[in-house]
């Protein structure tokens, strides 16, 4: 599925269920809110997104904590689902985040070149305190595809990803 077309079955089911949807990205620079953004009328479900394309970045705008962006480091799951569920938190009007974060490379460490983390949590309320519960998945991308075909492609499957969460609702 190409990524106008992943955003425009995203849009459609944010409608249909009546979601509304906010980034936390990292390796992919806002691509993922930008595609959505590209489909008229998603301003009534798209409340926005953070770019936190540096560690310190999401420290400061997120409150990961050093010593996580340490180990396990920003590529991992835990830093995936801390970021969807702080992006969350700061959006009160928002029912579901979604996070990336990856190595894109170039000069990625072996083991992180192409590795991707993406999380998506979702509000529950319980009582008058609201909270989140996140889920994190793990993507690989092609060794041989250049930086710009693996952001394409990340961007890609996080819409699916996002489409697939938003029909099991």
């Amino acid at each position: 599925m190409s990524v106008a077309a992943a955003a425009k079955r995203v849009a459609r089911l944010l409608k249909t269920r009546r979601v509304k949807v906010v980034f936390a990205e990292s390796c992919t620079g806002g691509l993922v809110s930008g595609a959505l953004t590209a489909v008229p009328g998603i301003s009534d479900f798209h409340c926005g997104g953070v770019v936190v394309y540096r560690n310190e970045t999401k420290m400061a705008y997120l409150g990961i904590a050093a010593d996580v962006l340490k180990k396990p480091g920003p590529v991992s799951s835990v830093v995936a689902e801390l970021m969807a569920t702080r992006v969350l938190e700061k959006t009160p009007e928002s029912d579901v985040a979604v996070s990336v974060t990856g190595h894109l490379g170039p000069n990625a460490p072996a083991r992180l070149d192409g590795r991707v983390y993406a999380a998506v949590a979702w509000r529950e309320k319980s009582g008058s305190s609201a909270g989140s519960r996140a889920k994190s998945w793990r993507f690989q991308c092609d060794k041989a595809d250049s930086r710009l075909q693996r952001q394409r492609w990340v961007v890609e499957q996080v819409l699916e990803l996002l489409g697939r969460e938003l029909e099991a609702t």
